[in-house]
């Protein structure tokens, strides 16, 4: 199957410089293809190749690293998630990641503990950086990097606005203030899996939009309706963009977030930006859509059955992966579940044994030391430790 069939070409350059005709089309294509298929390239998005080629250097450059300069960082330090984990820390659908990544999230000024405060307000707080003698320049070329892609998001997403019939700036205004917002960017390293492993399983997104900057082939849609995995045959120099669940949620499954995944067998790098919203923003309300909208969910079984990743606790209850209809009452509530479900260790660590307590960590820590065993003959020296003292209520 094509590219423009599996991931169609979007050229941003027709909305922000196009004439009121190229722009209107700009928005219907759009349309169509966020409730048809979900995923997009989009060129001409104003990131430079220089700045491209920068940014995807480093990445290379933080996983040349030796452990223990990666291990300065290492995620289990921050209550936030946030920093480096190694191969198999993460799980996907309760199974174990090939790959290594940094997790970088907006830096936020941290709230304050009150029994009153969500638990979803622990999120905010800083990430974790290299300093400049490890890798000059890295902070501010991270920070950089997140800005420039949530300038491009905030773009595509007056484009959607327009596509679905709204204000263009109704997105935008729903996602708060900047300082407030939940972005994340993640430098990822596939080693590749002679065996057919997932660098990352089956999943939906969980955010809003992503954006996907990637260097290799590997990543994988299903195909609305026949179920079929299709690869993706990236454009040189454009973003892979997809749909994650809150924008489905919130356009009522007009819009659908796709299950994708990453099967390699080379080495691959990826650079990934996932653009979110404050963490109160109230998911249940859905978008003031026009009826022909909703009439278009009703008339279509596979946007009207479309579910969620489930929850931790569904999917111990024997619920599919991707089959939950359950929908967070926030975004923040979002990312608790999705730091529960993918990071139990962690949890347990920094949230005194907290979902699926101290039981869950150890099954996640045999997992990751079964895929460490394979890429480093065994020489695995991350721990995962248990040690309680902040809130457990999630």
């Amino acid at each position: 199957m094509s590219t423009a069939a599996v991931a169609p070409v979007m050229d941003l350059a027709q909305w922000v410089e196009g004439t009121e005709h190229q722009r209107r089309d700009f928005a219907l294509r759009l349309r169509r293809v966020c409730h048809e298929i979900g995923f997009f390239q989009l060129v001409n998005h104003e990131i430079d190749e220089d700045f491209m080629r920068k940014v995807t250097g480093m990445t290379r450059a933080i996983f040349k690293l030796p452990t223990e300069v990666k291990q300065s960082i290492a995620k289990e330090k921050s209550p936030q998630f946030r920093g480096w984990e190694a191969l198999g820390t993460e799980r996907t659908n309760g199974r174990v990641d090939f790959r290594e990544q940094v997790d970088t999230w907006s830096d936020c000024e941290p709230v304050s503990e009150d029994p009153e405060h969500p638990d979803y307000y622990q999120l905010y707080g800083p990430s974790q950086y290299f300093s400049d003698d490890v890798l000059p320049g890295y902070k501010a070329l991270t920070r950089e990097w997140m800005e420039r892609c949530r300038r491009t998001g905030d773009i595509l997403l007056t484009a959607m606005a327009a596509a679905l019939e709204l204000p263009e700036d109704h997105f935008v205004n729903m996602f708060g203030p900047l300082d407030r917002r939940m972005n994340l960017t993640k430098f990822i390293h596939y080693p590749g899996s002679k065996t057919g492993q997932h660098g990352v399983n089956a999943h939906k997104d969980t955010a809003f939009v992503t954006l996907l900057y990637p260097q290799g082939p590997g990543l994988e849609i299903q195909q609305q309706n026949t179920g079929k995995w299709l690869p993706v045959e990236t454009v040189p120099g454009a973003f892979v963009v997809n749909l994650g669940e809150m924008l489905q949620s919130i356009t009522g499954q007009y819009f659908v977030a796709t299950p994708h995944r990453v099967r390699t067998t080379r080495e691959r790098y990826a650079c990934a930006y996932f653009h979110g919203a404050h963490l109160d923003l109230d998911l249940r309300t859905q978008l003031p859509l026009a009826k022909h909208f909703l009439d278009a969910v009703s008339a279509s079984d596979f946007h009207r059955n479309a579910k969620f990743m489930a929850l931790k606790e569904e999917t111990d209850a024997g619920v599919d992966d991707m089959g939950s209809s359950h929908v967070p009452k926030t975004f923040g509530e979002q990312l608790w579940n999705y730091f529960t479900r993918a990071y139990p260790g962690i949890v347990a660590k920094h949230y005194g044994g907290a979902a699926g307590g101290g039981s869950a960590a150890d099954a996640a820590g045999a997992k990751r030391q079964q895929v460490l065993d394979v890429v480093e003959g065994g020489d695995a020296r991350h721990g995962s430790g248990h040690a309680g003292g902040r809130r457990a209520r999630l």
